[in-house]
């Protein structure tokens, strides 16, 4: 079981209180946690990324375990106590403006 934290205003587009948690089929990485959030919440689709080149969406960030894994490859596994369900995978959105 995956954990997952989304941003507050994400959270209300899903209906979603706290934290979501997602069973993901194969390895734990970046695509199979966003596949089965977007499986699960279809209203998320093309909010955290490209739905045509699946990237990232610039203003928003992945982080786990204290480390920024927003410019991970989506296929890289992610780390082992997110894969486990003891830390939760956080999606925040980024600030911009000036």
């Amino acid at each position: 079981m995956i954990r997952v934290v989304l941003p507050a205003h994400l959270r209300s587009l899903a209906r979603v209180d706290g934290e979501v948690r997602l069973e993901v089929r194969g390895p734990a990485t970046q695509r199979a946690v966003l596949d089965a959030l977007e499986d699960l919440y279809p209203v998320l689709r093309g909010t955290l990324r490209d739905p045509l080149t699946g990237r990232r969406r610039a203003l928003v960030r992945f982080y786990a375990v204290r480390q920024d894994l927003s410019h991970e490859p989506p296929d890289a596994p992610l780390p082992e106590e997110v894969a486990t369900g003891a830390e939760p995978l956080l999606i925040v959105g980024a600030i911009a403006g000036g």
